[in-house]
């Protein structure tokens, strides 16, 4: 299995950009497609982003697209999520989670293992 921690999580500015990391355990990490998905108060948990195992594929929310980069390091152990011009609507919490398969997926109920979130906060 694969434990998660993410960190990087903020109050920052419209506007402004902040960097989510998720550091994982276990070797067998760099065969996992990975996502990171967001929560806000009284919305659905949506996907973001995802990776898949060797960071060749990746697919973005069209509510980030151009604004949010996943990227991963398999020799790290470490997918980041880079996120650029801020919005008020993206804050949320963000969590970094790990599916069982090699491909990039957007169906939630496909990541088995989930961090314990971030909080990213986006003032107007």
């Amino acid at each position: 299995q694969v434990q998660l921690v993410e960190s990087g999580g903020g109050l920052v500015q419209a506007g402004s950009s902040l960097r989510l990391s998720c550091a994982a355990s276990g070797r067998a990490f760099s065969m996992y497609a990975m996502g990171w998905f967001r929560q806000a108060p009284g919305k659905e948990r949506e996907i973001v982003a995802s990776i898949n195992w060797n960071g060749a594929t990746t697919y973005y929310a069209d509510s980030v697209k151009g604004r949010f980069t996943i990227s991963r390091d398999n020799a790290r152990n470490t997918v980041w999520l880079q996120m650029t011009t801020l919005k008020p609507e993206d804050t949320a919490v963000y969590y970094c989670a790990a599916t069982r398969r090699a491909i990039a997926t957007m169906i939630w109920d496909e990541y088995l293992s989930w961090g314990q979130g971030t909080q990213v906060t986006v003032s107007s």
